[in-house]
């Protein structure tokens, strides 16, 4: 894969990766562990995208690959909005951002701390992290103790190193993605109407698309993946897909995933 490596921000994790020269950009975000080619549909997306005019920048975060038990979606937006600032600088007409996974979540802090600065954001798999954390018997045990840490203090204090399956792991962010309505909690099953349309009605002021996958690993099984995509995207005022059989990172469905996000960009021109 060829492009462009570059700066974006004053430490030495703010790089990005650039295919494709234009004026219009089409930002990926990963989600936790993910960083440069997180999904096997990016190769094809970036060739799609820069035979259309657009270039796909992969992002790197502070955050990224095993880094994200010390960092927040605050942070990473902060983040964000330096890219995005910095490729305004070199004359962008155009920035979508893509969020895969947690990236998400990554996608609407953005938009909620920084209106009107981007054209449209794709949602490809925004699944509820505390609702598959649940499903692990030894989650609330791990939740109580990181709340006693959060309440003396220690919010920024790691936790045992067997709190989370690769990484380091302080206590806020555990508190964050696994408390009812935490930091991270925008695509809960369980939420009422008023609490979801709290979480992500500012998607309303812009173009959004929400892919959800038929066969997506990291949602309970009692719940309907179709109704959870319809729903978010009602309350976001957004178009909706799902993909029928694919896997959360769509690595079954890489030529319709590229087809549905190609799809959704060039209408943005």
């Amino acid at each position: 894969m060829e492009g462009r490596l570059f700066k974006y921000g004053p430490d030495s994790c703010h790089t990005a990766f650039q295919t494709g020269s234009h004026k219009r950009h089409c930002i990926f975000v990963g989600g936790l562990t993910d960083g440069l080619l997180a999904t096997k549909y990016i190769e094809p997306l970036a060739e799609s995208l820069d035979a259309a005019g657009w270039s796909l920048v992969q992002t790197l975060l502070s955050s990224s690959y095993r880094q994200y038990g010390i960092s927040s979606i605050d942070q990473d937006a902060k983040e964000l909005n330096l890219l995005v600032q910095h490729l305004k600088s070199k004359e962008a007409t155009h920035v979508v951002i893509a969020g895969h996974s947690t990236g998400c979540q990554d996608a609407l802090r953005y938009v909620q701390k920084f209106p009107d600065t981007i054209d449209g954001v794709i949602l490809q798999a925004p699944v509820s992290d505390r609702e598959y954390l649940e499903l692990w018997p030894a989650t609330s045990e791990k939740l109580r103790r990181a709340q006693r840490m959060v309440a003396e203090g220690a919010g920024q204090e790691l936790m045992p190193r067997n709190t989370d399956f690769c990484a380091p792991m302080c206590a806020d962010r555990y508190v964050a993605l696994v408390q009812r309505l935490g930091d991270d909690d925008h695509f809960s099953w369980d939420f009422s109407d008023s609490e979801l349309e709290a979480r992500v009605a500012h998607m309303q002021s812009l173009p959004v698309l929400v892919m959800m996958s038929g066969a997506e690993e990291y949602v309970p099984p009692n719940v309907n993946k179709g109704q959870l995509a319809q729903r978010l995207a009602l309350a976001m005022g957004a178009e909706w897909v799902l993909i029928a059989g694919g896997d959360h990172s769509l690595s079954n469905h890489t030529e319709e995933a590229v087809q549905r996000m190609l799809q959704f960009v060039t209408k943005l021109d």
